[in-house]
């Protein structure tokens, strides 16, 4: 506004300069009138635009007060609105400020509900599992300690029986002195008797039969009646039981009257007469044993071969001594002739069969029931690698649940307390730990 006035002033000040110049030079010389009349028309104008700028000032004037009440009405709305402006910021800061708190708070509260759930949970687990456990472990316990303990049952009867086993064989060779030095004995007290001979042949076999350790009708029988392919019936002396249903036969039948001449005769003749009439007598035996064919016997699976038992021990030793070859002719026929002495030691050889028989038995039960322990362990081991897998699975469950609940935009607590505050009707609330963390 200022700049107007000071245009006009300067136009004004121009025009009044210019006339009093005009004046002046008027007086230092006359004017004309066309100047004069110039000078009015100049005048003319000059006051014409003097009142249009007079014109424009005064509507400029009345356009800058509008505008000035138009600007104070402005300034007045700002200050209202800057006003407002700062009181929401410091709402929203306020309400922003306790947004994470709450926030924090119910994070917090969550994560102790969720611990609290978690723990609870593990605790009923674990105490399952225990109990699970001792289930499965104490009847594996069980069967460990009886293992065990027949392992060591086993041990000692193994010990034992080695024991006694060398008991026996010292004992061996006295028993058999013994027993040859009765046999010789009474030989001479027979004096050619056949039938109190054959009986005393089986006394003899009964008593090696006892003192071999073997058990009767359990590991021998005796006179047990059979019926061979042909339906001929065949009644061995003694039938010794193998392992895998096989069996060996002893015969003591063998005549000895031939052997009691041979000890009662006094002069060469007598004695080489004796000699061959008992190798000819137990080479007929060995014939007449082979054709009975006891190996047709199908119950008996069938013999191997047959003991041909000679009860005197220096009858065996003089038939071995006069003909070598009456042995070997015996073996081809199946036939091998024992005394008393090797009678015995066969016959402890085959109790110690049956005892290791009856140890792979045992070793075999052994190795069943171990094979069902170890096949439990697995078991056992395969269902703690489930419930470890178990625990995985529902600790990844329950993280997935946790985030579907409470994170992420539209979560569903935030969605079910979204239609409370929406007005929905409803009697009850969730706990403010429930709503921990709520994410909008």
């Amino acid at each position: 506004m200022e700049i107007v006035y000071l245009i006009i002033g300067i136009i004004v000040g121009f025009l009044i300069g210019f006339l009093i110049s005009k004046l002046n030079n008027k007086k230092s010389s006359s004017l004309t009138i066309e100047e004069l009349d110039e000078i009015k028309s100049a005048k003319t104008r000059a006051e014409e635009k003097v009142s249009l700028y007079q014109n424009e000032l005064n509507e400029l004037k009345s356009n800058l007060e509008k505008e000035r009440t138009k600007l104070l009405e402005i300034s007045s709305e700002y200050s209202k609105i800057n006003t407002q402006n700062v009181n929401l910021e410091e709402k929203l800061s306020n309400q922003k400020k306790e947004i994470e708190e709450l926030q924090e708070r119910f994070r917090i509260e969550f994560k102790n509900l969720a611990n609290e759930i978690l723990e609870d949970k593990s605790k009923k687990f674990t105490e399952q599992n225990q109990e699970n456990l001792r289930n499965i472990l104490d009847p594996l316990r069980e069967r460990i300690t009886d293992f065990r303990k027949r392992v060591d049952e086993i041990h000692a009867s193994d010990t034992k029986s080695y024991s006694e086993l060398t008991t026996h064989l010292k004992t061996l060779q006295e028993l058999n002195r013994r027993m040859s030095d009765e046999a010789e004995n009474l030989t001479k007290a027979l004096k050619g008797d056949t039938k109190v001979m054959g009986s005393w042949g089986e006394f003899v076999l009964e008593t090696i039969l006892e003192k071999s350790g073997l058990v009767k009708n359990e590991h021998y029988t005796i006179q047990e009646s059979f019926t061979d392919e042909t339906g001929k019936r065949l009644r061995p002396d003694v039938v010794i039981k193998l392992p895998e249903k096989k069996s060996i036969i002893i015969d003591s039948k063998v005549s000895l009257v031939a052997y009691e001449k041979y000890s009662s005769a006094d002069d060469e003749k007598e004695i080489e007469r004796a000699v061959k009439d008992h190798i000819f007598s137990i080479r007929s035996h060995i014939k007449g044993l082979s054709a009975k064919e006891y190996q047709n016997i199908e119950d008996l699976n069938p013999p191997d071969f047959v003991l041909m038992f000679i009860p005197i021990e220096p009858a065996f030793s003089l038939a071995v001594q006069k003909d070598p070859s009456v042995f070997n002719d015996a073996f081809e026929n199946n036939i091998v002739i024992v005394s008393p002495s090797t009678l015995l030691a066969t016959l402890r050889t085959i109790e110690n069969i049956w005892r290791r028989e009856s140890q792979n038995k045992n070793a075999m039960e052994i190795a069943r029931r171990s094979g069902m322990l170890y096949d439990k362990f697995v078991g056992f081991v395969d269902d703690l690698e489930k419930i470890g897998k178990k625990i995985s699975e529902a600790d990844a469950s329950y993280h997935d649940a946790k985030n579907k609940l409470s994170d992420g935009r539209g979560n569903i607590l935030r969605s079910i307390e979204t239609i409370k505050e929406l007005g929905a009707k409803a009697s009850k609330s969730l706990p403010d730990n429930m709503i921990k963390g709520i994410e909008d």
